[in-house]
């Protein structure tokens, strides 16, 4: 009773004092990474009457950004794997950085395209890359919550950025700058300084972690160790490549779910602002209502996350929040008032948002060892290429209709796919666990 009172003590020491030191500087990175990424939708306020960008073109230049993505997440990752990501991903934010600050010279629609797809392909494995960071430094009992705390900078970006996006395209004019230009330099630098910080102060695995005692660090090692053998075991050993991830039935699987729990998100994110301004709001008065739904999001997906470490769930923890998201937006094709569609808007981004930590949990449950790298980045890309062609939908069909209801339908028919999938490959994961 002791020897076990002991190792529960040890337990939740180790994982209090690696959480304390990982996770807040990974959601601070993640957080402006994506303000980084979506900040686009309040320049495209002032920049779309300077320049004459209609929705169409906007629509193209917010999916480059995911065409890159998409193409570079797995040479990224692979990439983490050979220089150890430490290294990697503060480069990889330093380079982000300049890029983002670099948009202040756009100067029509051939430049707004270049520079997405220079942004996009510099953010490439950020996200992928830090899932399996996270995968090498917490036991799969706490990744739900761990993942859920680090993606709530998803919303928690909309909901501290849109305001602070608002205010800074107020300084139209100072020095000669546009105030889409103050946004792209003031927001971008934080990106560059933090980078230069992961390569200083983080760590690439736990043996490296002179901040452990000797007994957490070993620990915190044999859990891991023992969890991978596991994994390795369920799911069969191959050869590690990009093939073999590509042909995984759990990669595959999880590509089609990610691809629903993604879109939905990202295109509210970079539409969500023109879709309130066109109620005849100002630009601060859109900064404002836009982060509503995202602070509530990032509310419903800390307790969601937790809920998911509870139960011991992720199956039915991923299906609920994609059913309630694609459910709302259907609503959309009903109720048009700006107060419904608030309400709309926020049933849709709470369901997107709370999937995520259970899905992530997921994903490094499902794909075996030797192909962990390569699958998370594989899954990460899938779910870009469904995200960039969503956007660039959005913004064609809206163009064509007048509609925003109806430009949502292909994000309502990709979460309808991904629940179906989901329910069979959850089932059948689960009949295989109790064989």
């Amino acid at each position: 009773m002791e020897v076990s009172s002991g190792r529960e003590a040890l337990e939740l020491s180790t994982m209090r004092q690696v959480t304390w030191r990982i996770l807040p500087y990974l959601m601070i990175c993640y957080l402006v990474s994506y303000i980084d990424r979506v900040n686009i939708g309040f320049a495209a306020l002032q920049m779309r009457s300077e320049m004459d960008l209609g929705n169409d073109v906007f629509g193209t230049g917010a999916s480059l950004f995911l065409v890159t993505y998409c193409i570079f997440s797995v040479p990224a990752n692979l990439a983490l794997q050979k220089f150890g990501a430490r290294r990697w991903i503060g480069t990889m934010m330093v380079v982000w950085g300049a890029v983002s600050i670099g948009m202040v010279m756009i100067d029509g629609r051939w430049s707004f395209y270049a520079f997405r797809l220079l942004l996009g392909a510099a953010e490439a494995g950020f996200l992928p890359g830090v899932i399996f960071y996270i995968s090498r430094w917490f036991p799969k009992a706490y990744r739900g919550q761990v993942s859920a705390l680090f993606l709530v900078a998803i919303p928690a970006s909309s909901a501290i950025g849109s305001p602070i996006s608002a205010s800074l395209l107020q300084l139209h004019g100072g020095l000669g700058l546009s105030g889409w230009q103050w946004m792209f330099l003031l927001e971008g630098l934080p990106a560059v300084l933090l980078g230069v910080g992961f390569v200083l102060f983080m760590n690439n695995e736990p043996e490296d972690a002179r901040w452990l005692s000797r007994d957490s660090r070993q620990w915190l090692q044999h859990s891991l160790e023992a969890e991978r053998s596991q994994i390795a075991e369920l799911s069969g050993a191959k050869k590690a490549s990009v093939w073999t991830a590509l042909c995984n039935p759990a990669v595959i699987a999880l590509s089609l779910i990610y691809a629903g729990v993604i879109s939905v998100g990202i295109c509210l994110s970079l539409w969500q602002p023109i879709i309130i301004k066109s109620y005849g709001l100002t630009d601060f008065q859109t900064g404002l209502i836009n982060s509503v739904p995202f602070c509530i999001a990032t509310v419903a997906m800390i307790w969601w996350g937790r809920s998911s470490d509870r139960h011991n769930d992720r199956t039915w923890h991923t299906f609920w929040p994609l059913a309630l998201s694609g459910a709302a937006l259907l609503a959309a094709m009903v109720f048009h008032s700006l107060p419904a569609v608030v309400v709309i808007l926020t049933l849709a981004l709470i369901g997107t948002y709370a999937a995520k930590g259970p899905f992530w949990a997921m994903v490094t449950q499902w794909c075996p060892e030797n192909i962990s790298a390569v699958g998370i980045a594989v899954v990460s890309a899938v779910g870009s290429i469904a995200a960039a062609l969503s956007t660039y939908l959005l913004g064609e069909i809206q163009k064509a209709t007048g509609s925003f209801s109806l430009a949502l339908l292909p994000l309502i028919a990709l979460a309808v796919v991904a629940s179906v999938v989901l329910l069979v490959a959850g089932l059948r994961r689960r009949a295989l666990e109790k064989v």
